[in-house]
């Protein structure tokens, strides 16, 4: 009877475990420390490297804060996502530069990391970086998910050049939704044919929307998308 007690326990506990176990912080490396889930596989089939921005209420310097939402959050509560997941944790506002600076560690200390799928995402103070990196590396992410956040239009013609999915509740107080269809448009305005959409969730709230993280058609539909080598 023990015996099976104990095997309940841990059969409960694993998925957190192997989270845990498989997730590295890296620090004083590059600008943003970092943490990094690699998942366990013999292949040596390249792995998409999905960044994860978070917003400002998890600025600071533990990098702990950066599991408390978004996507390692959601892994941690068994939603499947299929490759390097990269967190940073940024003191502030976000840099581009300093991002890309992550992505290009991992990028050199993962031989299995594909440059070609490299994806951004972010919510709140994470959306709008999601934006900005996808602004000033328009040849190096291959899509982007920004959730409700906005973006700055004088990068509209660069991110015209990126796929990417907005979404942001109608009933945000936080940030409002009309930054987000300021940015949609702005882009729209630059190549009406743009791959980026906007979904509007009725009565969503700034937090509420985080439940996207948790659900798989969200990373489907990146992965749906390669950038080209040039």
């Amino acid at each position: 009877m023990r015996l099976l007690y104990i095997s309940i326990v841990l059969f409960f506990l694993l998925p957190v475990s192997l989270l845990a176990a498989d997730t590295e912080a890296v620090e004083g490396k590059t600008a943003y420390p970092f943490l990094i889930h690699t998942p366990e596989t013999s292949s040596v089939e390249k792995q998409p490297v999905f960044i994860f921005l978070h917003g400002r209420s998890l600025c600071g310097h533990n990098l702990e804060r950066v599991k408390r939402y978004g996507v390692l959050y959601a892994m941690d509560k068994g939603t499947d996502v299929p490759g390097i997941v990269v967190a940073p944790q940024a003191p502030g506002g976000w840099d581009a530069d300093k991002v890309m600076e992550v992505v290009d560690y991992v990028l050199k200390n993962n031989p299995n990391a594909d440059e070609s799928r490299i994806y951004v995402c972010g919510m709140s103070l994470g959306g709008y970086g999601t934006m900005e990196v996808a602004g000033k590396y328009p040849d190096r992410i291959a899509a982007a998910v920004a959730i409700c956040g906005g973006g700055n239009i004088s990068e509209a013609e660069n991110l015209a050049k990126v796929p990417i999915e907005l979404f942001h509740g109608t009933a945000d107080r936080i940030v409002p939704i009309s930054e987000s269809r300021k940015i949609m448009k702005a882009i729209k305005n630059v190549d009406e044919n743009a791959n980026v959409t906007l979904t509007e969730i009725k009565g969503g709230t700034h937090g509420s929307v985080e439940r996207l993280f948790h659900q798989p058609d969200i990373y489907e539909w990146l992965l749906q998308h390669t950038k080209s080598k040039s």
